[in-house]
């Protein structure tokens, strides 16, 4: 039950729609292609079963971790509230 002039189900089409965007991203941020057989980042070689396991990989494990701590989140706001949007 939405409250306010929100209709019923208002809440939960926000938060559909905000896991369909990070899946969404997500997704794209996934390797395509032919994998490197040493990482682009260090040069180290890149074990054959990451290769296998991850189609397009170009880094190894240790400098894809390092990307993945500073992926940016959406700033998409989808909250309703005064606060929310001052920030």
């Amino acid at each position: 039950m939405a409250g306010g002039w929100a209709r019923d189900g208002a809440v939960q089409d926000q938060i559909d729609d905000t896991v369909g965007d990070a899946v969404a991203a997500a997704r794209a941020r996934l390797p395509r292609g032919e994998s490197a057989r040493y990482c682009d980042e260090c040069g180290e070689k890149i074990p054959e079963k990451r290769r296998e396991a991850i189609p397009g990989v170009r880094t190894c494990v240790e400098c894809q971790s390092g990307k993945d701590r500073v992926v940016r989140h959406s700033a998409v706001n989808r909250r309703g509230s005064k606060d929310s949007q001052l920030r």
